[in-house]
């Protein structure tokens, strides 16, 4: 295929990684191809796994008490439209590709940004996608393991003798948005660490708004949470407090690290300009003496 061809832009890019704007719109052009042929391939194979995904998806309503579910023997979700099972089985599988392949189209992402960058920052790359993947992991196992206290919670407060009648659908929307809220937000503290790294971000400023940014992080995770229970709240503030200050340990010792180097060629700079010049005033009193 003709759009898949490698255009000859990086050929003509000079040594910081500049190119004209049209080799960049084709490198764009070629990259997004490439990251949604990886999304449509894992979708696909979403579609012929999808009764195992399902049955992992579900797991954690069906370990919900007897008396919140519809059948006492079985697990049970109903459907209410007559495209409803479809369509769940178009969003699982669609998200399941996109998980799937995240490691392709972040590397398609990351190879069109990375020219921009120098040649310091480029070294980074298998680090924070190395580290990136298990921290989303983490906050969607964590999400897994907590959904059904979260719903159990809520749905216990329905009256005595009532019984929940939950969709597929609405169902899937709250554990896919749980899944992926607790696994992005997993990631913020690793932006801050790359921030820093970039010399966008200092220690100095985040460590003089830690509390602000502590107090934030507890809005956003009531905010965020679908079901908006204390427990579920708790558990997704809870690790981001710890890793952002993991985050904090790690810039400071950053910043320690860069301002020593600073400070080193800053000295090294100054003995440099003053050799010349201690020369020149040697040959000016020499001079003189004759």
């Amino acid at each position: 295929m003709t759009l898949l061809k490698r255009s000859s832009a990086s050929k003509r890019r000079d040594d910081e990684g500049r190119m004209p704007l049209m080799d960049h719109l084709r490198e764009l052009r070629s990259r997004l191809i490439k990251a949604i042929l990886s999304i449509v391939a894992g979708t696909v194979l979403g579609f012929v796994f999808f009764e195992p995904i399902w049955n992992f998806l579900k797991t954690p309503y069906c370990r919900l008490p007897q008396s919140q579910q519809l059948n006492r023997e079985s697990c049970t979700l109903v459907v209410n439209g007559v495209f409803d099972a479809f369509l769940v089985n178009l969003k699982v599988a669609l998200i399941f590709g996109i998980i799937v392949s995240a490691p392709l189209w972040l590397y398609q992402i990351w190879a069109f940004v990375t020219p921009g960058l120098y040649q310091h920052e480029r070294r980074y790359t298998l680090s924070f996608l190395g580290i990136a993947v298990p921290l989303f992991l983490a906050g969607a196992a964590l999400a897994y393991f907590v959904m059904d206290k979260g719903l159990s919670l809520l749905l216990g407060f329905a009256p005595s003798g009532v019984i929940p009648l939950l969709s597929m659908s609405e169902y899937l929307n709250f554990a896919l948005a749980m899944l992926i809220i607790f696994g992005v937000s997993f990631e913020l503290p690793l932006l801050l660490v790359f921030l820093n790294i970039i010399g966008v971000l200092r220690f100095r400023t985040v460590a003089k708004h830690q509390r602000m940014v502590i107090f934030c992080m507890f809005v956003f995770s009531a905010v965020a949470t679908p079901s908006q229970d204390p427990i579920s709240m708790l558990s997704l503030a809870l690790p981001m407090v710890g890793l952002f200050l993991l985050a904090e340990v790690f810039m400071y010792f950053h910043d320690r690290k860069r301002d020593a180097e600073e400070a080193e060629r800053q000295r090294a700079l100054e003995e440099e300009l003053d050799g010349p010049a201690a020369s020149r005033a040697d040959d000016l009193e020499g001079s003189s003496r004759e």
